[in-house]
C-alpha cells in the first residue's frame, strides 16, 4: 500500500487509525501516465477519484479550444457528478496533466466501504458539502473579480500551478488569452518595480 496514501487518509481527522487501515486495504490506487485521458466528452462517469499525488485538468471544448474549468491537485477529489448521479454524457473531459497516483472509486466501493464503517457515509456527504462550498466560493470570486485579481489571487492561493501548468491553460483558466495573461504578468512587475 502506498505510504502516500496513508498519509493521504490521515488529513481526515475523524478517521480512525483502524478505519484508516481499512479504507487502505481496500482501495484502488493506480498510477496514471501525463496525458492519459480519466474521462472524455460523452462518457458516462463511472469512477470518481483523489489525487494522491499529482494533478488533473478538467476541460470544457468550446468552438474548437479546450477551456480549462478545474484544476486538482494532491488532496482534492475529482469527481464528474452531474455525468455520475443522472447517468448522463460528460460535457467535459478530465485528463492527468503530469503523472499520477489517484484513488479510484466506484459506487459499488462506496457502498462496500458504508457497511464496513457505517459512519463513513455521514463523513462522506460532510466532505462533499465541504467541497461544494469551496466550489461556490470559487465561482462567486471567478464572477465577481477582475481577470488581474483572478490571477492575483491563483498567485496567491495556488503559486505551483504556474510551475505545473503551460500558461495557455493557466489563462484559460482564469477565463482570458494567453496574451491577456501576460500583459497582466507585465504590469503587475512593472507596479512592483515603481
Amino acid at each position: 500500500m502506498s505510504e502516500a496514501f496513508i498519509e493521504f487518509l490521515k488529513g481526515f481527522e475523524m478517521l480512525t487509525e483502524d478505519e484508516i487501515g481499512l479504507i487502505a486495504d481496500h482501495s484502488d490506487i493506480r498510477n496514471f501516465s501525463k496525458g492519459t485521458v480519466l474521462l472524455r466528452e460523452g462518457e458516462v462517469a463511472i469512477n470518481c477519484y483523489s489525487v494522491i499525488r499529482g494533478c488533473v485538468r478538467e476541460y470544457h471544448m468550446v468552438d474548437g479550444d479546450e477551456r480549462t474549468t478545474g484544476i486538482y491537485t494532491e488532496g482534492q477529489p475529482v469527481n464528474a457528478f452531474t455525468s455520475a448521479s443522472n447517468q448522463i454524457a460528460s460535457k467535459h473531459f478530465l485528463v492527468c496533466a503530469e503523472d499520477c497516483l489517484l484513488a479510484v472509486g466506484d459506487e459499488a466501493l462506496e457502498q462496500k466501504m458504508c457497511k464496513l464503517i457505517p459512519r463513513l457515509e455521514s463523513i462522506i456527504r460532510s466532505e462533499v458539502e465541504k467541497e461544494t462550498g469551496k466550489m461556490q466560493d470559487h465561482l462567486a470570486r471567478f464572477m465577481t473579480s477582475s481577470p488581474e485579481e483572478r490571477y492575483l489571487h491563483l498567485l496567491e492561493t495556488r503559486p505551483d500551478l504556474f510551475n505545473r501548468l503551460p500558461q495557455h491553460q493557466i489563462a484559460s483558466y482564469l477565463g482570458i488569452k494567453p496574451e491577456s495573461l501576460s500583459r497582466i504578468r507585465k504590469r503587475i512587475i512593472s507596479k512592483e518595480r515603481s
